[in-house]
């Protein structure tokens, strides 16, 4: 069975897009998904800061057009995004809490539910309270859930699968390996994986 490795952080709204796409391409296509969650944060300070560049100075005509951009996309994957109060937001703990799941089961739905709260809510998801009543509704513990996040080999791997896509030339959320070598980055790169695989 091919594979395909997917590095993704909940904290961009092209990575729920291309979440919901990944998905839709799975009940079509037999793959299996290779969560991979990451900062994207820290790859934007470390090999990508012409981001924050971007955000300071907009050129006004590209800001207008990626936001249509955006909601013909949401409205074809069937999401609701509501620009959030909170942005950026700090996605640290949501992102370890995805190993747990990953380890667990449910990751689909926790991730969904992640994704949901942020980006149609706008829930602050970097919240102890918000988090552990997403991981509540996927069949955690809190205690459990919170102790896990907190602990040294979870911050660890979270830091290692970023530090693990900039080595393989990767550079934002989201991105597609597939079959080890052969990446992809964006939501619209979907319907070329579908072709490739």
């Amino acid at each position: 069975m091919q594979k395909i490795e997917y590095y993704l952080d909940c904290s961009s709204p092209w990575t729920y897009l291309s979440f919901r796409g990944i998905l839709d391409l799975n009940k079509k296509k037999d793959f299996k998904i290779i969560w991979k969650p990451i900062l994207v944060g820290g790859i934007f300070n470390s090999i990508n800061p012409s981001v924050y560049e971007n955000r300071k100075n907009p050129v006004k005509e590209k800001l207008e057009y990626s936001q249509k951009d955006l909601q013909d996309w949401a409205n074809l994957r069937k999401i609701d995004i509501n620009w959030p109060k909170i942005f950026p937001i700090n996605s640290v703990k949501a992102m370890r809490g995805a190993f747990y799941f990953i380890n667990n089961g449910k990751i689909e739905t926790y991730l969904e539910d992640v994704f949901h709260a942020y980006w149609t809510e706008g829930i602050d998801i970097s919240d102890d309270t918000i988090l552990s009543k997403i991981a509540l509704n996927n069949g955690a513990e809190e205690k459990d859930f919170l102790e896990f996040i907190a602990t040294q080999d979870v911050k660890e791997q979270l830091i290692s699968n970023t530090q693990e896509l900039m080595d393989r030339g990767g550079f934002g959320s989201p991105t597609f390996f597939i079959n080890d070598k052969d990446m992809y980055f964006g939501n619209d790169r979907i319907q070329l994986i579908e072709e490739i695989i």
